[in-house]
């Protein structure tokens, strides 16, 4: 049996609801064929994508990196037979926290004026690469090391590194902090879309207490409630002020560099203007 559309279109939709019903319902199209049709696919693949093990439906390993593959396929498909109105339908660009930091107004303002004709819409998205390996944005601003196969980059700017300390804390008082500082504390990390993992410190050093949160809202959230301390960078104490959290310079971690991403392949025709303003608003161009 040949695989078609239909067959990555179920599958993403399973994948997106977690749910063959809720898929079925979403598509427009009964529970069976949805089955099937998610049948077929793991049969021509000779991998099992969806685990029906447990309670609630969730991808396995295999299923989650087709799923990248997947989006972008279909997302391809249907900007090819968009083609005729591609270069004025809106430039998504993705962020998972911070965007471009004191960067972004300017470029969303310098876009609006330079290129009327195509709208760019900023959206935050809790994901690694802020939803651009999945294909639901154009251009995503990337923090630290992009390995994800399939996008190109360009750097922007480096930017420093703070310290997140909650505001009743001791820490608080300190004009600056070193990463020794933070390791007698409980790190608190961001495993969906943060930038900051243990590796930021040198093995002597390192914390040896973690919590582990999915967004920066929750993240701040239990910086502030005492749960831990975290790291991040400027643009996150620019952007996301919170008075239970106090933002300190981190002396003696690397700069962190800040990347404009986008598929290498099919990229949205705007794209490249994109690059270019971004650089020039950052300085860099």
């Amino acid at each position: 049996m040949s695989i078609e559309l239909r067959h990555l279109r179920c599958f993403l939709a399973v994948a997106e609801e977690s749910s063959v019903t809720r898929a079925a319902a979403r598509l427009g199209l009964t529970q069976p064929s949805v089955s099937r049709a998610l049948a077929a696919l793991e049969q021509h693949l000779a991998v099992r994508l969806v685990d029906r093990s447990t309670h609630h439906l969730e991808l396995t390993a295999e299923g989650r990196a087709f799923r990248d593959k997947a989006a972008v396929a279909v997302t391809a498909f249907d900007e090819a037979l968009d083609a005729g109105r591609l270069p004025h339908r809106p430039l998504r660009l993705g962020h998972a926290w911070s965007a471009l930091g004191p960067y972004t107004t300017p470029l969303l303002r310098r876009w609006r004026s330079e290129h009327p004709d195509t709208a760019l819409e900023l959206l935050r998205i809790d994901d690694r690469t802020a939803g651009l390996a999945r294909g639901e944005v154009d251009a995503a601003v990337l923090r630290g090391p992009v390995d994800t196969p399939g996008l190109a980059t360009e750097l922007l700017f480096t930017e420093p590194r703070i310290a997140a300390v909650p505001s009743d804390g001791p820490l608080a008082a300190r004009a600056s902090l070193a990463l020794a500082d933070l390791a007698a504390c409980p790190l608190v990390l961001n495993t969906v879309s943060g930038l900051t993992t243990l590796d930021l410190w040198p093995p002597e050093i390192r914390p040896t207490a973690t919590v582990t949160v999915a967004n920066t809202d929750d993240w701040l959230t239990a910086i502030a409630a005492g749960r831990g301390v975290g790291a991040s960078v400027a643009s996150t104490a620019q952007m996301h002020a919170h008075r239970g959290v106090t933002y300190r310079p981190l002396s003696d971690a690397p700069h962190a560099p800040v990347f404009l991403a986008w598929r290498s392949t099919s990229p949205h025709p705007a794209v490249r203007q994109l690059v270019a303003l971004a650089r020039k608003v950052a300085g860099t161009g």
